[in-house]
């Protein structure tokens, strides 16, 4: 989710010709101007860019408890997290053949254990979140949730682009602790602040702002390989630093970057198939009980269609039309995924935006998700080794990759006509502002179609957006009509 634009974002060289093989004509990584290196090294990049969702993603549903106090095993939910989100981006590597990973959405988990579990039990919520995957595949089906897609006018979607570049920064910044959120008791209307308390201080800062300093040294050097270079580089030096100043595990935030005892963890899948379909509608009553599904849906929805086009416009995947070929195959593994997130009961599963950290490494194609999915399944028995990258080595991708879609996207935004600007400004900060792709989404889609009304140019907005922003309007009312 133009006018003079900054200076373009570093290129990387151009590839080795293709060698014509199997894997080559599969994921056609010629064709797209890859090399099976920077598959790799993309792979390897998002993998370690999302793998803090191992430890966080059960962190948000493990300290949540049903109707009737339940709460779920942290263990299993590791093996679940984890489980998923290889088979998915697996999955999406080898049939959609797009460097787009998938995971346990953050968001939608906290909906699923704040808004579904306490009203059913574990089963009963996580059964919705499969109906919500069932109903985004029928819509997949009927083509329209392509239609929505490519709807969406080529401003909008870059401003919906350049809003995931600034969301992303934000979470690098903030699970880096260079930017901490203010509580609320502190009584101050400023939401955030540099480091803490307005200073930066402490070993992983320093990490985080020589990784940043470091990743972008060698994107401008056009380096092969930066970002993943930077991470591993920074993890090193974290680890020494862990070794020999031996920081307490609160300073880091989720992941110490120190060696496990035993680097080894047998999975334990006792969540799998823990799922009741309809239970959740006996406990809630069927109108609650759609809401919830529709509550989960819209969530799923345009989180994954604002990264697919984010991810899809950085990796040079969209056609000079705006649309996106092959679209329809990832629109159905992405609706496969929330089901499966919910067979599994790691919550819905999602398109992650983290693959953007891939995707500025060079990955073009699927084989990036191949080696991503292989990371994932190798961390189901290495768990412990796999969350020992801290955030603050990992973050810095994000700072980055930010940019460049900043530096990639803004110029092909027509300023000069306010009935598109203002809509795709809207797309791109109520993103970061409100920690939501969706909110982005949803008021650039409302703001487009009330500012072409509102000039008389109503008949040139698709029916499907119209229909779309009628679907939001509804969502940000329900508080208001008693139906949340």
């Amino acid at each position: 989710m133009s006018t003079s634009a900054p200076a373009p974002a570093p290129t990387l060289p151009d590839p080795a010709p293709g060698g014509g093989s199997a894997l080559d004509r599969h994921f056609k990584i010629s064709e797209r101007g890859s090399t099976v290196a920077r598959e790799v090294r993309g792979g390897f990049a998002t993998f370690f860019a999302m793998a803090y969702i191992i430890v966080l993603n059960p962190i948000i549903l493990g300290s949540a408890k049903d109707m009737y106090g339940h709460q779920l095993d942290s263990g299993q939910l590791v093996t679940a997290t984890v489980l998923t989100a290889a088979f998915t981006t697996l999955l999406m590597g080898v049939i959609g053949n797009v460097p787009i990973a998938l995971a346990a959405g953050l968001g939608v988990n906290t909906v699923v254990a704040l808004q579904l579990a306490p009203r059913m039990s574990w089963p009963d919520a996580m059964g919705m979140v499969v109906l919500a995957g069932f109903v985004v595949m029928l819509l997949v089906a009927t083509g329209l949730r392509e239609r929505v897609m490519n709807a969406v006018p080529l401003g909008l979607r870059k401003g919906i682009a350049i809003g995931i570049g600034l969301f992303i920064m934000l979470i690098g910044l903030v699970d880096s602790g260079f930017v901490t959120r203010i509580p609320d008791a502190a009584h101050t209307t400023v939401p955030l602040t540099l480091g803490t308390g307005g200073h930066l201080h402490g070993w992983p800062v320093l990490i985080f702002i020589v990784g940043v300093l470091l990743t972008l040294a060698l994107l401008i050097r056009k380096t092969p390989g930066a970002i993943l270079i930077s991470i591993v580089v920074m993890t090193v030096i974290a680890v020494a630093v862990q070794l020999i100043v031996g920081l307490p595990d609160s300073g880091w935030g989720l992941t110490v970057p120190e060696w496990p005892g035993n680097p080894v963890a047998a999975p334990d899948f006792g969540l799998v198939g823990q799922v009741s379909l309809f239970g959740g509608f006996g406990k809630v009553g069927l109108l609650t009980g759609i809401l919830f599904v529709f509550t989960v849906l819209l969530s799923c929805f345009f989180d994954a269609m604002g990264t697919i086009l984010g991810v899809g416009d950085e990796a040079k995947l969209i056609d000079k039309d705006g649309n996106f070929p092959g679209i329809n195959k990832v629109l159905l593994i992405d609706g496969l995924a929330v089901a499966s997130g919910g067979a599994t009961s790691s919550s819905a599963t999602t398109c992650f935006v983290e693959s953007t950290a891939g995707v500025g490494e060079g990955a073009r194609t699927g084989l990036a998700n191949v080696v991503t999915g292989g990371l994932f399944t190798v961390a189901l028995f290495l768990t412990p080794l796999a969350t020992m990258v801290p955030s603050q080595a990992a973050t810095p991708a994000l700072v980055a990759v930010g940019f460049l879609i900043l530096a990639g996207s803004v110029r092909d935004i027509d300023w000069s006509d306010f009935t598109i600007a203002v809509p795709a400004f809207l797309a791109m900060v109520m993103m970061p502002f409100t920690y939501s792709i969706t909110n982005g989404i949803g008021f650039g889609f409302i703001s487009f179609c009330v500012l072409r009304l509102a000039t008389g140019r109503g008949r040139e907005v698709p029916a499907a957006l119209y229909a779309v922003s009628a679907v939001f309007v509804f969502y940000y009312a329900m508080p208001a009509l008693g139906l949340t």
